[in-house]
C-alpha cells in the first residue's frame, strides 16, 4: 500500500513539473496529475529495467521525484505525439 501511494504522492508533483518542461503551460491539473502518476509508474519501470537505483516508488524522496519526473516526461511527449495525430486527421 506505502509502495502505491509512493507513486501516487511522486506522480501528483512530477505530472506538475513535467507539464511545465514538455509544453510550458500543462495540460490541465487534471491531466497533468493523471499523466504523472502513469510517469510515476512508467518511471519506475524503466529505471528498474536499467537496472539503475532502487525501486522510487518506496518513498518519497529526491531520486522518486526525478524518476517519476523523467517517465511523465516520456508520458506526455507520447501523449501529445498521440493527441496530435489523431486531431490532424
Amino acid at each position: 500500500m506505502l509502495h502505491l501511494i509512493g507513486y501516487v504522492i511522486a506522480g501528483i508533483i512530477a505530472g506538475f513539473i513535467a507539464g511545465k518542461i514538455v509544453n510550458k503551460s500543462g495540460s490541465g491539473i487534471i491531466m497533468d496529475l493523471i499523466l504523472g502518476i502513469v510517469g510515476a509508474v512508467v518511471g519506475g519501470y524503466l529505471f528498474s529495467a536499467l537496472g539503475i537505483g532502487a525501486d522510487p516508488g518506496l518513498g518519497l524522496n529526491i531520486y522518486s521525484i526525478f524518476v517519476s519526473v523523467i517517465g511523465a516526461i516520456v508520458v506526455l511527449f507520447i501523449y501529445h505525439a498521440v493527441i496530435g495525430r489523431r486531431t490532424s486527421l
